[in-house]
């Protein structure tokens, strides 16, 4: 069975205020840098049992290569960007923080709770898009794989690939020190 390793890019200037980046990007902050350093370590010692091929496919933002760079010190495997495990978009609304969107776009967060008001954007991807290209990723993998994706796509990969519904794919935890491992229709968290 394919193991996938699927890790978060380490925390951004952004995600500290709480402002939604979607597809748009921030650099890391000096603890996020951290945070891909202990990841790529964890990485590293799990990686020690593992023998075979290893693919590494990184989101093409910057945020996701910048954790992706500081990971292959401790992981030397090339990789290559992926554009399956880009953040979804909220289109207009990438960049914005939930009082600027409710300034902005009066009434769209409405009965929103924290976890479903991604996919209520006017212009942004929608739920169903955003699994379609995730599980078009799942189907392709042939050997053990390292993700390096984001917060609500990585929600999403671990969702579908444990078979959750939408609900319950948008709860998940999203850390960002540590990565998780997916292998039997199992997801353990390595940190």
């Amino acid at each position: 069975m394919t193991i996938i390793f699927l890790l978060r890019h380490g925390e951004t200037i952004w995600n500290a205020p709480g402002r939604f980046q979607g597809q748009k990007d921030s650099p890391l902050t000096e603890r996020g840098r951290w945070q891909a350093d202990q990841a790529g370590k964890l990485l590293g010692r799990e990686l020690e049992r593992h023998s075979g091929e290893i693919d590494v496919h990184v989101s093409p933002l910057g945020r996701a290569k910048e954790t992706a760079a500081r990971i292959s010190r401790y992981v030397p495997v090339a990789s290559r960007d992926e554009l399956r495990l880009m953040e979804v978009t909220t289109g207009s609304w990438d960049g914005m923080s939930h009082y600027e969107i409710d300034m902005e776009y009066p009434g769209m967060l409405e009965g929103a709770n924290a976890f479903n008001w991604f996919f209520r954007s006017p212009d942004g991807e929608t739920f169903d898009a955003a699994c379609a290209r995730v599980k078009e990723w799942l189907s392709q993998l042939r050997s053990t794989t390292i993700a390096i994706s984001h917060g609500l796509t990585g929600r999403l990969i671990r969702g579908v690939y444990l078979g959750l519904s939408q609900e319950e794919m948008l709860e998940l935890p999203v850390p960002q020190a540590g990565f998780y491992r997916l292998q039997n229709g199992q997801a353990h968290l390595i940190e």
